[in-house]
């Protein structure tokens, strides 16, 4: 089978896949599967096997054990055409280059064999209008941008996005999603790890909860860790006291509670468990910052 073949199964095929250092499993027996321009998101806190698996996936590391298929190929031993088909925003921020932000990107373009044209690639990722700037003199956030231009010139089939949006503000955040939602669109299939939890719930198709080197859950972000059906809480205010009860028919108990107060109920909320709270219940951990998943 050649690099170019095999691609009408999963984009991503990992069963077993087992890694150690020292002795000490950072993989410990990972199964993941990823469709065709699907997004999936990779979650976890530090050490629980992420950012081994990932490097695995792009054939930086070889495993111990397991069977590891990307785009039809092992990673550990595919070549150039391989490479050319996948796209990879690392987490660390690439040394900014002297040259000017487009010529840098062509001369990046310059490796594949069907490159996107620079300017596309900078319109995507909203630097357009700093085509010639030279990429020194970019802000950190605009130099995130560009790194992710580069993830993006060769159009990957797969692209591998880590911590991509650090250093966006909200509203470039939001564009970024935007590109990747259109990328996923069109076909392109996208492994996210990511620390911002509304990050993978706006994106994901699936999110993958990583612990202590295993899968410690699997799912869409609404539904992860038996998130639909955890019980409710239903939260109002009575006699200038809180109340509170936990339920699994949340309706019910609202509508109990207007035809007791006749109409209106004060304070009225009802809570079902957020993504986060599920991430940090099924990574063992009390308590976190909202919004962001440990690193």
């Amino acid at each position: 089978m050649t690099e170019t073949e095999g691609t009408e199964g999963p984009v991503i095929d990992v069963r077993g896949l087992r890694k150690a250092y020292g002795g000490a499993p950072a993989v410990d027996g990972v199964d993941l599967g990823v469709e065709r321009g699907r997004i999936t998101a990779l979650l976890g806190p530090n050490g629980a096997g992420k950012s081994t698996t990932v490097e695995i996936l792009e054939g930086f590391r070889t495993p111990d054990a397991g069977h590891v298929r990307v785009l039809g190929a092992d990673p550990s031993r595919a070549g150039r055409a391989w490479r050319a088909r996948i796209g990879i925003v690392w987490q660390e921020p690439v040394e900014p280059s002297p040259l000017p932000v487009r010529d840098l990107l062509r001369h990046f373009a310059g490796y594949f064999p069907d490159p996107l044209h620079p300017d596309e690639a900078l319109e995507l990722v909203g630097l357009a209008d700093r085509a010639r700037s030279g990429a020194r003199a970019l802000s950190g956030g605009q130099r995130r941008r560009l790194d992710v231009a580069v993830g993006l010139i060769g159009r990957p089939e797969l692209l591998f996005l880590d911590e991509p949006t650090t250093g966006f503000d909200p509203a470039s955040r939001r564009r970024f999603w935007a590109m990747v939602r259109s990328l996923a669109g069109g076909g392109t299939t996208v492994l996210l790890t990511t620390h911002y939890l509304e990050e993978a719930e706006a994106l994901a198709d699936e999110v993958v909860v990583l612990r202590s080197g295993t899968v410690a859950a699997r799912g869409d972000a609404a539904t992860l860790g038996g998130r639909r059906t955890a019980r409710a809480t239903v939260s109002w205010t009575e006699d200038g006291a809180a109340r509170r009860v936990p339920t699994d028919e949340p309706t019910r108990t609202v509508a109990e509670l207007a035809a007791r107060f006749g109409g209106e109920v004060p304070g009225l909320s009802v809570h079902r468990p957020t993504l986060e709270e599920v991430y940090l219940s099924l990574i063992g951990e009390e308590s976190g910052e909202h919004g962001e998943a440990a690193e």
